[in-house]
C-alpha cells in the first residue's frame, strides 16, 4: 500500500537546516498504520538538495554549509548563470548531495538514528519555498 503528498516547506535562504520537526508534522498521517516500510522524501527543485545529518549541534550545519563551498566554490568560472551568480553552482552541489532521502518507517514513526536529522541543503543565497514529495510504502 502507499500513500503520499506534497508539501511545501518554510522559506530558506543559503545553508544548511534542519527540517526533520517540519516534515514529521506533515506526514504524521501517512505514518500512522505502517508498521514496517519506507520513506522516501524528493525536493522538486535542482538548486537545493536533501540530506541526514547530525542533528544536535548547530555547528554541523555551518560546517556542511563551509565544506560544501570549498568542493565547489562560487568563485569557479561558471557559464550557466542565468538566474545569477549562485546558479550553476547550486545546480552541481544538488548533483552531488541528492534529491531524495529514504527512510525506514517502524511501528509509524521515522526510524532514524538518535543523533540523526533530515536537513534541507539551500545552494541559493535568496530565500525560496522549496516543495517536497512524501512516498510512503508498506
Amino acid at each position: 500500500m502507499g500513500w503520499q503528498k506534497t508539501f511545501a516547506l518554510a522559506r530558506r535562504s543559503k545553508g544548511c537546516h534542519l527540517i526533520t520537526d517540519e516534515v514529521q508534522s506533515q506526514i504524521r498521517e501517512g505514518l500512522k498504520d505502517v508498521s514496517a516500510g519506507m520513506l522516501f522524501l524528493t525536493v522538486k527543485h535542482t538548486s537545493c538538495a536533501l540530506t541526514l545529518n547530525e542533528n544536535w549541534d548547530k555547528d554541523v550545519r555551518t560546517d556542511m554549509n563551509m565544506a560544501l563551498d570549498h568542493v565547489v566554490p562560487e568563485s569557479l568560472n561558471w557559464i550557466h548563470t542565468d538566474e545569477g551568480p549562485d546558479d550553476s553552482v547550486s545546480h552541481t552541489k544538488s548533483s552531488l548531495i541528492g534529491a531524495t532521502v529514504s527512510i525506514p518507517i517502524t511501528n509509524g514513526q521515522m526510524n532514524l538514528g538518535t543523533w540523526q536529522g533530515i536537513y534541507l541543503a539551500e545552494f541559493r543565497h535568496m530565500s525560496h519555498v522549496r516543495n517536497v514529495v512524501a512516498t510512503v510504502l508498506s
